[in-house]
């Protein structure tokens, strides 16, 4: 394995069109993040000649692939990225650049970018909250976490202690 390609095993999601855009962005927001290769539709593809087809990256340490496929299939919530934050501060940066330009929030965490991807955007401070000892605390978190849209660890710090 090269340090280009870390792992064997390689997520790619299907876009119809803006796959630089996209590689752009998440490259953008994440530290430990690049473009490693586009590739391009060749004269005779399916796709525009000279578009791009394919953008290799590593983001945040994983290899990632954007594929410039077309319309056939959509993205939907069966396939997320989810994304350890260390603290709030970053919770709240990755939340507002993953929505920015048209992104739509969900529930827990979640949201969709502007391509339809759908993100998890977890504060590290979540799994210890729900996996307390104290079975009440990890029940006072988890409830709180169900009604939150982007996660807020002091109110999630907050409820496990019962305040």
């Amino acid at each position: 394995m090269t340090q280009d390609r870390p792992s064997r095993i390689t997520t790619t999601l299907w876009f119809d069109g803006r796959v630089e855009e996209a590689a752009e962005l998440y490259t953008s927001l994440l530290p430990g993040s690049r473009v490693v290769r586009l590739t391009h539709y060749p004269e005779g593809a399916p796709g525009p000649a000279g578009g791009v087809l394919t953008a290799e990256l590593v983001v945040a340490g994983m290899p990632l692939v954007l594929l410039n496929g077309g319309p056939g299939f959509p993205q939907t919530e069966a396939v997320s990225l989810s994304v350890a934050c260390a603290d709030q501060e970053e919770v709240d940066r990755l939340w507002s650049g993953l929505l920015a330009g048209g992104g739509e929030e969900s529930q827990c965490g979640w949201l969709k970018d502007r391509f339809g991807v759908s993100w998890q955007v977890v504060p590290d401070a979540l799994p210890e909250l729900l996996s307390d000892p104290d079975p009440e605390r990890a029940r006072r978190a988890t409830q709180a976490m169900l009604g939150m849209r982007k996660l807020d660890v002091a109110a999630l710090r907050r409820a496990a202690d019962g305040a």
